[in-house]
């Protein structure tokens, strides 16, 4: 078998980075602790990245980029409330991989402008995305909300789903490196988000919410998602 070509410095920084802001909390992350944990000289860490900020950045247009591709169902497919389920477990993995950009966000946005304004295009996407979703769902008589009803909703969802994460920080500070409770917790946002759905829902969608609350859904019924791939490659699962 042939051995992988060693990954560039300049990859490994963003890795690495990546990993501390993560575990650790951005604000707590200097451009010396990357560079020791590194093992590599700040003048090295500098040839390849200007400052902690264009460190930020690099990793934000990989977040941003492959969110953009995430925030979208199959063409000429109106997706059912299950589908919808489990596409929020696939994006709550998603997103853990990128937490330290909604645990510390509004830190963020002060000072970095180029989150700033790229992050609030990616709010208003989810925000749109869902208000198609609603939309399909009243199309299909599993929901009835009016479109200044729907616009309130979809709000609302695009909230929760931005800032979960630091409502979470709020409630348990002392658990901010419990990685695997805040996992789990943030799994917990996809049943909060689709109930600002489920005044408005009816009939099927109704029942299977009403069993999620209750525990009676199995969890195979959502196992169909399928992640997006790039060049149209085969999709993964959950």
């Amino acid at each position: 078998m042939e051995a992988k070509p060693p990954r560039r410095t300049r990859e490994r920084i963003l890795e690495l980075s990546l990993k501390l802001f993560n575990d650790i909390g951005e604000p707590n992350v200097t451009t010396t602790t990357i560079a020791e944990e590194m093992e590599i000289s700040p003048g090295n860490l500098y040839y390849h990245f200007r400052n902690k900020d264009d460190i930020i950045n690099s990793i934000f247009a990989q977040f941003e980029q492959q969110i953009e591709k995430r925030l979208r169902f199959p063409e000429d497919h109106r997706p059912t409330i299950d589908e919808m389920w489990s596409y929020l477990q696939y994006m709550a993995d998603f997103l853990w991989q990128y937490r330290f950009l909604y645990r510390d966000l509004n830190d963020l946005l002060a000072r970095n402008r180029t989150l700033e304004t790229h992050f609030k295009q990616i709010i208003t996407h989810k925000v749109n995305f869902a208000q198609q979703l609603c939309e399909a769902l009243v199309t299909d008589h599993e929901m009835v909300a009016t479109p200044a009803e729907i616009k309130v909703i979809a709000t609302n969802m695009g909230i929760i789903a931005t800032y979960w994460l630091s409502y979470q920080f709020v409630m348990n500070p002392r658990k901010y490196n419990e990685q695997d409770t805040i996992r789990a917790e943030l799994h917990q946002a996809s049943l909060h988000i689709i109930s600002m759905m489920a005044p408005y829902l009816r009939g099927r969608s109704r029942q299977i919410f009403d069993d999620l609350v209750s525990g009676k859904m199995p969890e195979r019924v959502f196992a169909d998602y399928r992640a997006p791939k790039e060049d149209g490659a085969p999709k993964e699962p959950i």
